[in-house]
């Protein structure tokens, strides 16, 4: 078994539906429930997740050295000059929690819905403040390499999109006042250089999102319902996960039919073989 992957879980990470605890829900496994419930199932409820990614470790490097720069500005209480640049009358936001909200994979941005006592977290990249309403913006950082226009089009970004609206739902959760409008800080590395001299350019774009957040509480609800059952959901046909174990299970169904068959073929001739030489020895 990989040291990266262990395709069971331990069974204190799987929901209960026993518990009377609220179960803890990250961002990306509500994202996992839109995009595949019975992968979603097979993961929270019986133990089974999809193996992971590779780790994008450059990415990261992106995102701390993006989080040291603007914390710069947080603690002077400053306009980045990427905001000026893009005319945005706001400042990094500096609360005594911004570290913990930025702690995707322990902590993170939490509330503990009602209806489902579901404990929903979301590890945000950085949070900026309108100067002049107090308003929150919700801002994540991308990091990318390509030579076409950064959008936010296509299944990828409807993907980023759902991200940011469920940290505003979050924020707003929380007793915040956040605005509708977040951003991407898409940072984009430059293949078109002469030389790689020890260094990668980029060019940085700032990409709005309006979010609307009205899709989260129905969600949670049927994710909670999903949670529940015994019976696994159907999987979604956009899935290339259940695909491969559907395609993989069906070729290894089909192998051992024609493995039974050719079996039995070959034992009907050596029995054949054996009953004449029988009948030689025999006369």
């Amino acid at each position: 078994m990989s040291k990266f992957y262990n395709p069971r879980k331990s069974a204190k990470y799987l929901f209960d539906p026993a518990s009377k605890e609220p179960f803890r829900i990250s961002r990306s496994k509500i994202d996992l429930f839109v995009d595949c419930p019975l992968c979603f199932y097979l993961d929270i409820r019986l133990g089974v997740g999809r193996p992971p990614g590779f780790p994008l470790t450059l990415n990261v490097a992106v995102d701390e050295l993006l989080k040291k720069e603007f914390d710069v500005h947080r603690l002077a209480e400053t306009r980045h000059p990427f905001m000026e640049a893009y005319g945005i009358d706001a400042v990094p936001f500096n609360h005594p929690d911004m570290d913990k909200w930025r702690d995707s994979l322990k902590r993170g941005v939490e509330f503990v819905h009602p209806a489902t006592n579901l404990s929903v977290r979301g590890g945000v990249d950085d949070i900026w403040q309108d100067r002049k309403t107090g308003e929150l913006i919700v801002v994540d950082y991308k990091a990318t390499s390509k030579r076409e226009a950064i959008s936010l089009e296509g299944d990828l970004g409807a993907q980023y999109k759902r991200q940011m609206e469920v940290y505003q739902w979050l924020l707003r959760q929380n007793g915040f006042k956040v605005a509708d409008t977040g951003y991407f800080v898409y940072v984009n590395g430059n293949k078109d250089a002469q030389a790689f001299d020890k260094k990668l350019e980029f060019d940085v774009v700032l990409l709005p999102c309006k979010g609307d957040t009205s899709w989260v509480e129905p969600i949670l609800l049927k994710l909670k319902e999903c949670l529940l059952s015994d019976v696994p959901p159907a999987s979604s046909p956009e899935c290339d996960h259940c695909s491969y174990r559907k395609a993989a299970r069906d070729v290894q169904i089909e192998q051992a039919a024609k493995v039974k068959k050719d079996g039995s073929a070959e034992a009907s001739k050596d029995a054949g073989t054996a009953k004449k030489r029988g009948s030689a020895f025999a006369s």
